[in-house]
């Protein structure tokens, strides 16, 4: 594949989007003891929603933005996401992170890469090749071994089960994600941390023993928009680029960046099975950055609305004057196609095989 090809920038979304919120899982540990976890599932994706709401509004009054709309087909599917991705996992996680040690819940995070993979081929029928496959079951190897046997153990049962439930939601969030990733991802990401947000925290208000403090609050706030805010920006646009199983594998290293977070922010210590782990987790991630897919293939006529550059499968006249700015959005046809090139599952590339 020719360096051109390859999707650097869903990649490094991909990367950073694991690195935000797998340094978010033992920093929110640390603010289970202050918080009531119904308070700190809210205030989590409160801030999130919240914070990316200030930078549309900023975006907007920069670049007189005015088309953050979502068609009325994908309203369903973002009801899903919100019901499991910010509303049921966040407060399943943050009561399972109450009884489990910041490691331990990091590398049980691992748990929705799996799932999520799983759902991608074979619910939603992504194609997966051998060395992708391969690259998977290394770092799923990785984290078995992270958490085998100590972790695991000290996760305990309900614990481990809390997060585990929560991954289940994450998992499908991710892959209903996928069916509306051609949208403003900051718009669906701010309305995700908003109305989930809303939610739990109504919930805490009725249900929860205590307020939190202003400033236990308010830190909740911040890592939330970081850690679930802006990592679901770049999420979303990993999605459009590479497509829910390798998106999710690339997020799989998330877990692993918990972990390193928990040892140098919590003071617990490496041991043996870290340093096992490490060479798998990067043999993983460099099978799949490696990966090289290319056959013929056939783009049906499509009508649809997400933000493009006019590269080869965006060959299409305006009907309104446009200035050349790039990327930019409206609704566009896609003609018929066949031709082979390099490519991912992403927007354009969901076909069988």
């Amino acid at each position: 594949m020719p360096a051109a090809m390859v999707p650097f920038r869903g990649i490094v979304f991909a990367l950073g989007s694991a690195l935000l919120f797998g340094a978010s899982t033992p920093l929110a540990k640390a603010l289970v003891g202050t918080i009531d976890p119904l308070w700190l599932a809210g205030l989590l994706y409160a801030g999130s929603g919240l914070g990316l709401t200030l930078v549309l509004f900023v975006r907007v009054a920069r670049d007189g933005r005015r088309n953050l709309t979502l068609p009325r087909a994908d309203l369903a599917w973002l009801a899903l996401t919100i019901l499991c991705g910010g509303i049921l996992a966040p407060a399943l996680f943050t009561f399972g992170l109450r009884l489990t040690s910041g490691a331990a819940a990091s590398l049980l995070g691992n748990l929705e890469n799996v799932m999520t993979v799983a759902f991608a081929w074979f619910v939603f029928r992504e194609h997966r090749s051998a060395r992708v496959v391969a690259g998977m079951a290394a770092i799923v190897a990785a984290c078995i071994i992270l958490t085998w046997p100590t972790d695991a153990r000290a996760a305990g049962g309900a614990g481990a089960g809390l997060i585990a439930l929560a991954c289940l939601g994450w998992a499908l969030d991710n892959n209903l994600t996928r069916k509306i990733a051609g949208n403003d991802a900051t718009l669906l990401a701010a309305i995700k941390g908003g109305a989930g947000g809303a939610v739990n925290l109504t919930l805490a208000a009725f249900f929860a023993s205590q307020t939190p403090a202003a400033g236990a609050a308010l830190a909740a706030g911040v890592l939330g928009f970081f850690g679930y805010g802006v990592s679901l920006v770049l999420f979303v646009i990993a999605l459009r680029e590479l497509g829910a199983a390798r998106t999710g594998a690339y997020f799989a290293t998330a877990p692993f960046i918990g972990v390193v977070t928990a040892f140098t922010m919590l003071g617990e210590r490496p041991d043996v099975a870290f340093f096992i782990a490490l060479p798998l987790m990067a043999c993983g991630v460099w099978l799949h950055l490696t990966e090289r897919h290319s056959h013929t293939h056939v783009h049906d006529r499509l009508i649809h609305d997400h933000p493009h550059r006019h590269d080869a499968h965006h060959r299409h006249e305006h009907a309104f004057p446009w200035d050349g700015t790039e990327p930019h959005r409206h609704e566009h046809v896609h003609e018929p196609l066949v031709h082979a090139h390099p490519h991912f599952p992403d927007l354009h590339h969901r076909h069988e095989h």
